[in-house]
């Protein structure tokens, strides 16, 4: 066992100097851990292989739909580590959408014949491309439940759009972008009248209909465009996954099918239910449709039909211009993948064992030559399949989804299994099985990282699993779903980890290289996030103001650590209100969140960004407001009123403050002792500021930041001072007790960023740590000692800086009292600190070489002083 873990840890950490110090652990703690935990070396491989150490970043972000919940789910991979939900066609309130008054506006976008729709069934995301290749720019994502497409600005992950499909009462084989991202392909689902008119069911072949909708995009600025977009018209066939030529097959679309038997139920009247009367052929139709020339024809409107606004091009007019065929494909398909050069089209069918792969110059030259195998009901060519195919290969049962791989012009592709739960890879050129791993259970989709694109990258393939059973800890009837992710890199594929996905049920994921995205930390100031423009609300620091417009009421506020302004809102009961909020912090990750208690707004405002909330008035009384999210130090007291009053009624006022109360003299020693506490505090921000500059922070760009926000606080400060003085010369005492809070209010939040920036710059400019010191802070951190101990200053406990150097014989003594600190509590010394701080230290039960790091951590801290 010993051998098998050394052998591991070098592996792991890479270096012999590494591997040395590891395997002096290897008997210890490593083995324990692996035999409380039942842990076998592999399971120890594939944790080295995902781990990602604290403040690390992932290689890959994957974008997954999320299902009934309308969302999108964003992770990392090899981490597997959930980075954020994206919310798209349904509300979700940590992000305020769906309850301010801008994210309405989108989600008002997908209304459905004026009906809001408040969920959404997300299935297929699209990633835009360039030539091609993944760019990071946009993400696409569909609805299947409400035929829908929206468009996610990859730049700060927020959806900008929401695109409602005119035609179409369902679709699945959403959303698709071609190479150059111009145009996006959305596939109808089940077959419907295009018009909002009653049809019955024995018209279905005459007034049901399929289709695919060529929605036109710009990807400068990531908008469909409806009005250059268009439908083709197709047979009631079940249009399902789609995807667009590349390369030798630019140009070109390909469409899967089923229910070519155009079967319309009736279970209840004793017919066949559909699953039967569906799967009666042994074959269904790929559609293949030349969506480049059809675009061009969709210009004249003697090619088009207008139908609910959307310009729809008839089956007639695709055939009469040599733009759309049939070909026979295995029944009740599911995936259809282009191969990266555009060559090749793999197929599979959820009822055969096969794959099959149809090659893109052989379906040219039989639509080139005109040599069909004959049409279906609607005049519509059918290529021949045998003609048509590159081969057919057997995987296993149940096969459905493809992702090419690394080597994928060697033939390197991925397949799901169903029914078998397996992921298979396979070459689809040579037509042979290479290699399977058992997943659990019942995979649908996969997703390798950038397998869908013109640049694969291998490395990991996700098994996007639709049942978990026994994988995880049970919380009740409704299970997670699983994702497991998958080493493609050697011979045999390996599965490395399981993640529970709590929130709906995935379908299709999609992977990109993390380098590739480039968001945005900050918005420019007063930015609405939803259009991308200057918010008609924007609001700057002295621009706060209260307007009464008849019985509309706004607010121009703004938050910052730690003050809403204004804090005090007096409003008549019936009135609109409408808050228009600005955030105006520049400090990355310093969000403000806001509510009115009571009245289901909410509203999350990252840096910068200005939000509208709008509500009426309609009860009486007082109405707290506060920031949502923990901001700093003073975020309890980020607050206000909004108080409610009745305009018919009389009220009798009641002012029973404390200082109303005191006398002058009482009033001036309150200030006297306001301003002490504020010298004091101010006293502490001196010494930091003069520790900053010493040891040049503005090297340091992070630290930089940090002291530029701090400084932009402390900036504030004369302002309140001067009105401070000029009550006192008035004698006002009470507002000059007034203006001297918000000073020290000012002055906490001056320090708790000032600190941060010491902190931060401490770590730059001291010693490096040896390993043992390292190894030591962390002992230090995880034993429990900061609890008390706080280094460079007093707290529950005194500062050790300097312990080592006030006892003879420091390193034993320490040691020694760390080990079983009751053995000293009657020396002098420890009896008189405990006297002092009314608190014995406790057993922390340390090892002898976690107090031997600590000692070496000690030592660094006496090295660096002053620093501290």
């Amino acid at each position: 066992m010993a051998t098998h873990l050394s052998k591991l840890t070098s592996l792991i950490l890479g270096t012999s100097l590494m591997a040395t110090v590891a395997s002096a652990a290897i008997g210890g703690e490593l083995q324990k851990v692996m035999k409380a935990r039942g842990l076998t070396e592999n399971d120890i491989i594939h944790a080295a292989k995902t781990y990602t150490p604290s403040g690390g970043r992932d290689e890959f972000i994957v974008f997954s739909s999320g299902g009934q919940s309308g969302q999108i789910i964003v992770y990392g991979v090899p981490s597997m580590k959930i980075l954020k939900y994206i919310a798209v066609f349904t509300p979700e309130p940590w992000q305020g959408y769906g309850y301010d008054e801008d994210s309405k506006k989108i989600l008002a976008q997908g209304k459905i014949r004026g009906k809001s729709i408040t969920w959404g069934d997300t299935h297929h995301p699209a990633l835009s491309e360039t030539k091609g290749v993944y760019d990071g720019k946009w993400l696409i994502i569909n609805d299947k439940a409400n035929p829908r497409l929206a468009v996610i600005d990859l730049n700060d992950f927020e959806t900008k759009q929401i695109v409602v499909n005119p035609v179409f009462k369902s679709e699945h084989g959403g959303s698709f972008f071609t190479p150059n991202s111009k145009h996006i392909l959305e596939a109808c689902q089940y077959a419907a009248p295009y018009d909002n008119n009653y049809h019955p069911i024995e018209e279905y072949k005459e007034t049901y209909r399929g289709g695919v909708t060529v929605w036109s995009f710009d990807p400068k600025i990531g908008r469909i465009k409806p009005k250059d977009s268009f439908t083709i018209e197709m047979p009631p066939y079940m249009q399902d996954l789609s995807d667009a030529g590349k390369g030798a097959s630019f140009g070109w679309g390909f469409t899967n099918s089923f229910n070519t038997e155009m079967y319309t139920g009736g279970i209840e009247v004793g017919m066949p239910p559909f699953e039967a009367g569906m799967s009666r052929n042994d074959t269904d139709f790929l559609h293949v449709y030349n969506w480049k020339k059809l675009y061009q024809l969709s210009k004249n409107k003697k090619n088009v039909k207008v139908v609910n606004g959307m310009k729809v091009i008839p089956m007639s007019v695709a055939v009469a211009n040599n733009a759309l065929f049939l070909i026979p494909e295995p029944k009740s398909p599911h995936g259809v993948d282009v191969s990266p050069d555009g060559e090749y089209i793999t197929i599979c069918g959820k009822l055969d064992t096969h794959a099959s792969v149809f090659k893109w110059s052989k379906i040219k030259k039989l639509i080139d030559n005109h040599e069909y195998a004959g049409k279906d009901p609607y005049g519509i060519p059918i290529l021949d399949m045998k003609k048509s195919l590159h081969g057919q290969v057997e995987l296993g049962l149940g096969p459905l989804h493809n992702q090419y791989g690394k080597n994928w012009k060697d033939g390197e592709i991925y397949t799901s299994l169903y029914v078998d739960s397996q992921i298979v890879k396979w070459n689809y050129k040579t037509l042979k099985v290479l290699d399977k791993v058992n997943v659990h259970y019942n995979v649908g989709h996969l997703c390798s990282m950038e397998g869908k694109s013109a640049d694969p990258q291998g490395k990991y393939v996700i098994s996007l699993n639709k049942l978990a059973i026994d994988r995880f800890n049970p919380v009740g009837p409704l299970h997670p779903q699983n994702h497991q992710l998958i080493d493609i890199r050697g011979k045999k594929m390996d599965l490395l980890y399981d993640m529970p996905i709590p929130l709906g049920e995935p379908h299709q994921a999609v992977a990109i290289r993390a380098s590739k995205l480039h968001t945005e930390v900050r918005y420019k100031m007063g930015t609405n996030p939803k259009t991308g423009k200057m918010h008609v609300g924007k609001t700057l620091a002295g621009q706060e103001r209260i307007v009464r417009k008849g019985n509309k009421v706004y607010i121009y506020g703004t938050l910052v650590r730690s003050h809403i302004n204004p804090e005090r809102i007096t409003v008549n009961k019936g009135d609109t209100v409408i808050f228009y909020l600005t955030n105006l912090e520049r400090a990355e990750d310093e969000t403000h969140g806001f509510t009115v208690d009571n009245y289901n707004v909410h509203g999350s405002l990252e840096p910068g960004e200005t939000v509208e909330l709008k509500f009426k008035a309609d009860r009486e009384g007082v109405f707290p407001y506060y920031c949502t999210e923990f901001c700093s130090a003073l975020h309890l007291e980020m607050m206000g009123y909004l108080m409610v009053k009745d305009p018919n009624k009389k009220y009798v006022s009641a002012q029973k403050l404390k200082m109303k109360k005191m006398s002058k003299a009482e009033l001036k020693a309150e200030y006297e002792k306001t301003v002490a506490v504020n010298n004091a505090t101010d006293a502490v921000i001196q010494s930091v500021v003069k520790f900053l500059k010493e040891n040049h922070y503005e090297k340091y760009p992070t630290v930089k930041a940090l002291v530029e926000d701090a400084l932009d606080q402390y900036g504030k400060i004369p302002e309140q001072k001067k009105k401070a003085d000029e009550a006192v010369k008035k004698g006002d005492y009470e507002k000059a007790i007034l203006f001297e809070n918000m000073i020290w209010q000012y002055m906490v939040k001056t320090a708790d960023v000032g600190i941060r920036a010491k902190d931060l710059l401490v770590k730059k400019v001291a010693t490096k740590q040896s390993p043992a010191a390292a190894a030591g802070e962390r002992a230090f951190g995880e034993g429990g000692c900061g609890g008390c101990h706080v280094i460079g200053k007093v707290s529950s406990g005194p500062d050790l800086t300097g312990v080592l150097l006030r006892h003879e014989n420091a390193e034993k003594w320490v040691k020694d009292f760390i080990m079983d600190p009751a053995s000293k509590y009657d020396d002098p010394y420890v009896k008189s600190m405990i006297d002092y701080f009314n608190l014995k230290m406790p057993n922390q039960h340390m090892n002898e070489k976690e107090v031997k790091n600590i000692i070496e951590y000690l030592k660094w801290v006496d090295e660096n002083a002053n620093l501290f």
